[in-house]
């Protein structure tokens, strides 16, 4: 029977590869490919970058595929702190994140489309690059939309590792804020984006909760007696 500690190592071994992996498409591809305001650029470059791009694609599936199973492996850490709780952790993580990342990829596609031109050639270049940069607007806003959602499945996880004891009460406080702080990232993107300045400002470095909690779990995992301490005493 494994441990509680080899269940949290697998936890965050599962959630830092997805998180790793996520960050291909997330970060590496827009620095790389994307230039703002420049749709020309913009499409010039995925066009001559198309397998790079199609690589981003197919991590950003594999990164959504691994976030199931990182939920599944938080529940099987901490169902037992509070059931109930862990179901919402999943249903909200792998029922509501998940398949926004999925949908998101389509976006993707739709812009590998016009900057290849394939059966588009009824749009002149200037449109088809025009619809480049419409589509990586559409993924990245719905990133945001899918931030709202990110918040959420936060803070039943945070509560948990909170009411644990055997992970560090500090981060699952800081999970609670990191929660917060996506919540306040999806409304300003979406809703006041005059405002997003003073969200990055306040809330950037909570958001880094969930790093520390990814590789607290990886290289500390849990402290084994406090859990059977408490086990004993419920």
């Amino acid at each position: 029977m494994d441990s509680i500690k080899t269940r949290a190592r697998i936890a965050g071994a599962l959630y830092v590869s997805a998180s790793l992996i996520g960050l291909i498409r997330l970060l590496i591809i827009p620095s790389k490919l994307f230039v703002k305001g420049n749709a020309t650029a913009t499409a010039n470059n995925i066009a001559a970058h198309e397998s790079f791009f199609r690589l981003g694609i197919f991590t950003y599936l594999v990164g959504a595929t691994l976030f199931i199973f990182v939920t599944l492996a938080l529940y099987r850490l901490l169902k037992d702190v509070n059931q109930g709780l862990a179901v919402l952790m999943v249903i909200l993580g792998s029922l509501m994140v998940v398949p926004l990342f999925f949908a998101d990829s389509v976006n993707d596609a739709g812009a590998l489309m016009f900057a290849r031109g394939d059966f588009l050639s009824v749009f002149d270049k200037s449109q088809r690059e025009a619809m480049v940069m419409l589509f990586v607007r559409l993924h990245d806003h719905l990133i945001w939309a899918n931030a709202f959602f990110w918040g959420l499945w936060l803070f039943p996880l945070a509560v948990l590792v909170y009411k644990s004891g055997f992970l560090p009460r500090l981060i699952g406080a800081w999970l609670f804020i990191a929660g917060v702080a996506w919540l306040g990232f999806s409304f300003t993107r979406i809703a006041a984006p005059q405002y997003n300045w003073m969200i990055d400002k306040v809330f950037n470095s909570a958001s880094f909760g969930e790093i520390v909690f990814m590789f607290w779990l990886l290289i500390r995992g849990a402290k084994v007696e406090k859990q059977v301490s408490a086990t004993t005493a419920s």
